[in-house]
């Protein structure tokens, strides 16, 4: 096997009998089998187009730009959930499970930028936006 090869099979492992239902193994086994061929392919490549392309450093870049996504992902969910469900957000608790996070870690892990995203995607205001940005301005009758 190749270096290629191996990433692919680290990035794309073969299901243990059991992890899914017995009736799709054959197909799941088959499907996890043409991505690392794909993968093993788009790896070799890279590397022939440019060898500064070195396969384990960018498979390892590709892993952490798809944890970024995954964690951005979360953080518009969370958003949804406090922000914009009707007639009240979810509870901080069950967001917390849900997410892995603290419940702390609910109240702090999204900001306007956030809320701002799941506005243009889903096209409606949120329910109130109580958080203020450090820019801005103070509110009447309060001390800056």
């Amino acid at each position: 096997m190749s270096i290629f090869d191996d990433i692919a099979a680290i990035v794309h492992p073969m299901p243990e009998p059991g992890d899914v239902p017995e009736d799709v193994f054959n197909d799941v086994c088959h499907d996890v089998d043409a991505a690392r061929k794909e993968l093993a392919f788009n790896l070799e490549m890279a590397w022939d187009a440019d060898s500064d392309n070195e396969p384990l450093l960018s498979a390892i870049g590709a892993a952490r730009y798809r944890k970024e996504q995954a964690e951005a992902e979360i953080r518009r969910l969370v958003a949804y959930g406090r922000e914009f469900t009707r007639p009240r957000p979810y509870k901080l608790a069950d967001l917390a499970a849900a997410s892995g996070m603290s419940v702390s870690g609910v109240r702090t892990a999204y900001g306007h930028g956030d809320v701002a995203a799941v506005e243009q995607g889903i096209g409606r205001k949120p329910r109130e936006w109580r958080a203020t940005s450090p820019d801005d301005p103070p509110e009447a009758g309060s001390e800056a």
